[in-house]
């Protein structure tokens, strides 16, 4: 039997209201793992960084009883539920110590520590945040994406238990499905036409594109939001005799492809034409760092790739995660 839920609803299960939106228009569903898939693939493909950043401001630091950021009755409530076997195994030193690691934390990333508590010590949660707190902000922003989704599914499995008509479906939920198949990461801020070759051992199907073939956004990672406002630069390798090497006095050969600046969600606009196969070659992306901050360490950022003949079919996502002192980037799909 069909199941309808509201915004409100899923709103309780995901802090964003993105995400809110696009479960109620997805609705109905017709068993518990139908909602998960549908959750997933909107929490990783269709929701921008603003939504993530929404959703975890949504949760209250581990020790805390209240979040940064308005939430419903039924979030609270949850999440309440969610870290009560951390606060029954909490001291006060323990307690304190978490506290002090939450402003680390929040500190270097700019987001609240992110993790699927329940049934976790504090201990447990301590231990966890001090082992990902040397991470790159990229790694630890995707690592806190997937603990989003752990505490999605987790709620909208307790919401369809609220129901008379629970799935048999239930029952087969596992731990952790939000784990995502090995190589493949989420694309912040945009969408994921289908998993890498890395992912499924499948050949990527040829698709019509909706999309250039090469796509870019920067988040910043020191204020916790979207940079916008930074010219990006696209261009290709023409020298047809020699490849660009490190050091080499060799700009005359870069041709200039299309440029752009980032919108208020640090995407950029169009960079090339909307092609079905991209040209196989070197290129080059490069991000006007320096006006956008001035008293940065970065006058500027250039990102060197190739596309091979094999990949011309293929969706080409280059973030940049910008601090003060440090970049970071990698190639989505």
């Amino acid at each position: 039997m069909d199941l309808r839920f509201d915004e409100k609803d899923f709103l309780g299960c995901c802090g964003s209201t993105r995400f809110a939106k696009e479960m109620a228009l997805a609705s109905h569903f017709s068993s518990l793992q139908a909602a998960i898939s549908a959750a997933r693939d909107i929490w990783f493909n269709k929701v921008d960084v603003n939504g993530w950043l929404e959703a975890f401001s949504a949760h209250p630091q581990i020790g805390e009883s209240r979040a940064s950021a308005p939430t419903s009755e039924t979030s609270a409530q949850w999440s309440k539920g969610e870290q009560s076997t951390a606060l029954a195994t909490a001291t006060g030193s323990s307690l304190q110590e978490l506290y002090e690691w939450n402003a680390l934390y929040r500190q270097k990333f700019g987001f609240i520590f992110i993790i699927c508590a329940s049934e976790r010590s504090t201990d447990e949660i301590l231990a966890e945040l001090k082992r990902r707190y040397p991470n790159r902000p990229l790694v630890e922003f995707e690592i806190a994406a997937q603990e989003q989704m752990k505490i999605t599914e987790l709620r909208l499995a307790k919401l369809f238990s609220s129901t008379e008509n629970v799935s048999s479906t239930t029952d087969k939920y596992p731990t952790g499905v939000a784990k995502k198949a090995e190589g493949r990461l989420s694309i912040i801020g945009d969408h994921v036409n289908a998993a890498s070759e890395a992912s499924t051992g499948k050949p990527i199907q040829s698709h019509a594109r909706n999309r250039p073939p090469i796509t870019t956004h920067v988040l910043d990672v020191s204020r916790g939001s979207p940079a916008s406002g930074i010219e990006v630069l696209l261009e290709k390798w023409m020298n047809t005799q020699t490849r660009p090497t490190f050091g080499a006095m060799d700009s005359g050969s870069w041709v200039f492809q299309g440029s752009s600046t980032t919108d208020s969600d640090g995407r950029s606009g169009q960079l090339m034409r909307i092609i079905d196969d991209i040209d196989p070659g070197i290129y080059r992306i490069s991000f006007n760092t320096g006006n956008y901050n001035p008293n940065g360490f970065f006058p500027y950022v250039s990102i060197v790739f190739e596309i091979r003949q094999s990949q011309t079919r293929q969706h080409f996502h280059v973030p940049l995660l910008l601090s003060p002192f440090s970049f970071s980037t990698y190639r989505g799909s």
